[in-house]
């Protein structure tokens, strides 16, 4: 058995639920209900949404021909939800399996879908419960971003990465104002530092190399190129250890 054929089989055996969704879509699929399926896979921890297989038991490959171009329709999605989404396409007995792996949403913030936060219950899309919204807005505590890096200087921040955030700032608000602040004023303004000193924010979005590799080893930016549509590995992929405005 091909390593298709072993994974089209895994998912003819899952179980529907919160985690694993199946539409045939023998022909088409709108974008808006597959968004909404996203989003609640992502507010319920993540999971697949497939396209080709019957969700009535026993599953049988059916075939689909919705979302022809995969990617396209992956880079809406995370346009619309603001999480990573991707995909996966299977030939089982010539018949086209689409899959999109969909992550779970981010710690404290629920997946919303033009101002609507879904999820599933049993195998039904309804609008998150507020007791549920307020469970997960208080997953965060205290916001890390926030919080003072000890150690960290002004000297430790890029100027040049400063200078492309007032620049952006500027784009953004219409507010010309800001270009005649001092940088330490415009980070004071923006809320990147305090009297009391550097936020770990500031370092993340305007932090040296070297700062970043000391006070948050853990931070990086990747860049990936990939040039067609199939899974597999990038044509490129860059790494990235400095703040995000550099």
């Amino acid at each position: 058995m091909t390593p298709y054929a072993e994974s089209v089989q895994a998912l003819l055996e899952a179980k529907e639920g919160e985690h694993i969704q199946f539409k045939e879509a023998k022909r088409r699929f709108d974008f808006g209900d597959a968004a909404k399926c996203c989003c609640a896979l992502a507010n319920d921890g993540g999971g697949k949404l497939v396209f080709g297989i019957t969700d009535k038991r026993p599953r049988s490959v059916v075939g689909s021909e919705a979302f022809e171009q995969p990617e396209r329709t992956r880079m809406g999605l995370m346009e619309k939800l603001k999480i990573n989404i991707d995909f996966q396409i299977f030939h089982y007995d010539e018949k086209r399996v689409l899959v999109f792996d969909v992550k779970s949403r981010p710690i404290g913030l629920p997946v919303q879908y033009d101002g609507i936060a879904w999820i599933y219950e049993g195998d039904t899309l309804k609008p998150m419960p507020e007791d549920v919204r307020r469970n997960i807005y208080n997953e965060t505590g205290v916001d890390f971003s926030g919080t003072i890096c000890v150690g960290a200087e002004i000297e430790d921040l890029d100027e040049t990465a400063i200078e492309n955030f007032r620049s952006k700032w500027i784009e953004k608000s219409g507010n010309k104002q800001l270009a005649a602040l001092s940088q330490e004023q415009l980070l004071h303004d923006c809320g990147a530092i305090t009297d009391e000193g550097i936020t770990y924010a500031a370092l993340i979005l305007f932090g040296k190399n070297a700062a970043i590799i000391k006070y948050v080893p853990q931070a990086e930016i990747i860049f990936e190129y990939r040039s067609s549509e199939e899974s597999g590995p990038a044509n490129q992929r860059e790494e990235f250890k400095s703040g995000f405005f550099s």
